[in-house]
């Protein structure tokens, strides 16, 4: 039995310090792969530099929303020519924050755009971070994005009817550890709901640390906990759910 960790920061400087035991722990805990997420051009940088070391972790990037006003232009013009130099395998995080106030909603939408465009011409798929924003998320990917292309939703907390509504496109739908957290019913009423075949797991390393570990920087090690709480709502075995969020993980990034 193995898992996939479909969203990690390992190149963050909060993680990279300490990343041989990150490492070690989570193949210990039979986490055998893991996609980073780069937000800036300096964990770019740093996870191309990851991916020369360890094969087993590739790389995504992206401005996420939140950032976009600070240093959107610069950096769109570095993960464009890491997609177009195929040196990394997804598109993201990208796309809209209502939560958090750090950029503008309507910068948020343009470089929203650009990435989705990005993407498309790239043929990669796209990781969305969507927080408070789902109505215009939606509404911006139906007429910038070509139906049936791939892309994920990470670390999901909307409700019933988005999730229904990430699932009706197609995409994958990622739960991470907020979903064992005990105040956290509705997201497991979601779990419940997901069908297999569109589910990822990830830990979003360093942050959410499952109940467990609560209080604790997260890792990928910490991944199969999150497994094992979406196979008890589901009433299944923990292998199925490493089995199939793994395969899809695999098919989409590895």
């Amino acid at each position: 039995m193995t898992y996939i960790d479909s969203h990690a920061h390992l190149s963050s400087s909060e993680v990279l310090p300490l990343i041989t035991p990150f490492i070690e722990r989570s193949l210990a805990a039979c986490v055998t792969h893991v996609l980073n997420i780069c937000t800036d051009p300096n964990t770019l940088e740093a996870g191309l530099d990851l991916t020369s070391r360890y094969s087993f972790i590739q790389n995504a990037g992206a401005t996420p929303p939140h950032d976009v006003e600070k240093e959107g232009k610069e950096a769109f013009c570095i993960f464009e020519k890491a997609a177009r130099d195929k040196k990394l395998c997804a598109i993201g995080e990208t796309g809209l924050d209502y939560y958090y106030h750090g950029s503008a909603k309507d910068l948020q939408k343009q470089y929203l755009v650009k990435y989705l465009h990005l993407a498309a011409e790239t043929q990669m798929p796209v990781i969305f971070h969507c927080r408070e924003a789902f109505k215009d998320l939606f509404e911006i990917v139906d007429l910038e994005y070509p139906k049936q292309a791939q892309a994920v939703l990470h670390c999901f907390t909307g409700d019933l009817n988005e999730a229904e509504e990430v699932l009706r496109r197609g995409w994958y739908l990622s739960l991470s550890g907020i979903v064992t957290f005990k105040k956290s019913e509705y997201l497991r009423e979601v779990a419940k709901m997901v069908p297999l075949s569109q589910l990822l797991i990830e830990t979003d390393t360093p942050y959410l640390a499952p109940q467990s570990q609560r209080g604790k920087m997260n890792e990928p090690s910490f991944l199969p906990e999150v497994a094992r709480c979406i196979a008890s709502v589901k009433g299944i075995e923990v292998e199925e759910v490493a089995r199939a969020t793994a395969e899809n993980a695999r098919c989409l990034f590895f």
